[in-house]
């Protein structure tokens, strides 16, 4: 199954709907939503098109389609807006054999892990940063690090992006469609 992962909307309606146009044209059969979906956060400018009732309007038309996790600006007023679960700290998700730690990332990242196996996966966002690597876990092996970066506010220099997984590779992708990097996992 082809998923997409995605964090850090902030409630930015624009990119909203950019990131469901390119979920629907990508063929995904889930969309992962990685926490900090409707507020902005005090630490960061309003994004352009600052909509959240528009974004729940819309992520709630897919509800069926979405996994969540809470982010560090998500509380349970978003949750009672929202009709899908956003309010678990991580999820344990496998795809093709591998166990995916899916978590916002401002609990669990790769300087504070959680219970992990050698070959598991930290799927995580918040520092709206991107990465695709492999790192050598202490007490664990190898296992890999996975951030789609930000939906509506990036930063270092990168562009907005979102995560595919698909045939075992995970693939960052700007939203005019180029890939910014890629891990085969």
């Amino acid at each position: 199954m082809k998923v997409m992962f995605a964090s850090d909307i902030h409630g930015s309606a624009c990119c909203c709907q950019k990131l469901l146009e390119a979920f629907d044209a990508s063929g995904a059969g889930r969309l992962v939503l990685l926490g900090d979906i409707l507020y902005h956060g005090p630490r960061n400018d309003l994004p352009a098109g600052y909509d959240p009732k528009e974004v729940i309007r819309m992520l709630n038309g897919c509800r069926d389609k979405i996994y969540g996790v809470r982010g560090n600006c998500d509380t349970e007023v978003d949750q009672m807006v929202l009709e899908f679960p956003i309010m678990a700290d991580y999820g344990l998700l496998e795809f093709g054999g591998k166990v995916f730690y899916a978590t916002h990332g401002h609990l669990f990242h790769q300087d504070h892990l959680p219970p992990m196996q050698e070959g598991d996966i930290l799927v995580h966002g918040h520092t709206h940063l991107l990465k695709a690597e492999y790192f050598q876990a202490e007490g664990i092996g190898r296992i890999g690090i996975v951030n789609p970066g930000s939906v509506s506010i990036p930063k270092g220099g990168n562009p907005a992006t979102y995560g595919i997984l698909e045939d075992g590779v995970f693939r960052i992708f700007s939203f005019n469609g180029d890939v910014v990097k890629e891990l085969a996992l």
